[in-house]
């Protein structure tokens, strides 16, 4: 079995999503979304969906950003969420 750094994607609500990749980027996540989906027992898991998580992951496990985001004062904290 396959060690990844992704678990099992969630099923979020279809979101409209825009974005350029290059062609062996677009390629790479097609074939980890066939490795995960195949590990989970489900079909491929479409690019689209592994975006999020893969930020997600990427931005949780950054050292530098989390050191750095701990330095900001709060308010500009609080501007930058949702």
């Amino acid at each position: 079995m396959t060690k990844l750094k992704l678990g099992p994607i969630p099923d979020y609500k279809p979101v409209k999503l825009t974005v350029e990749l290059p062609a062996q980027l677009h390629r790479d996540l097609i074939a980890y979304g066939e490795i995960l989906g195949r590990e989970g027992g489900q079909g491929p898991i479409e690019p689209a969906k592994l975006i999020v998580p893969m930020l997600e992951r990427f931005v949780a496990t950054d050292r530098g950003f989390a050191k750095g985001r701990r330095a900001l004062p709060k308010r500009e904290v609080a501007k930058q969420g949702p």
